[in-house]
């Protein structure tokens, strides 16, 4: 899970929007699953989606601009 968040925050600090988004939704998954797994609190795992989803979101307007 956390490999799957850090290749996310990697890919946004590049600045690669495509791979930013194709590892969120990666990373995402593997997050549910910890969820579904037991191993992570659904709390938890719903603020890093969401913080994820944010800063890929907030990255691809800024290239429009």
């Amino acid at each position: 899970m956390r490999t799957a968040i850090k290749k996310v925050v990697k890919a946004i600090e590049a600045g690669d929007t495509a791979e930013a988004a194709s590892a969120f939704k990666a990373g995402a998954a593997e997050v549910a699953s910890m969820v579904n797994k037991g191993l992570t609190h659904k709390n938890k795992a719903a603020r890093h989606k969401s913080r994820l989803n944010k800063a890929v979101k907030a990255l691809a307007t800024k290239k429009k601009k």
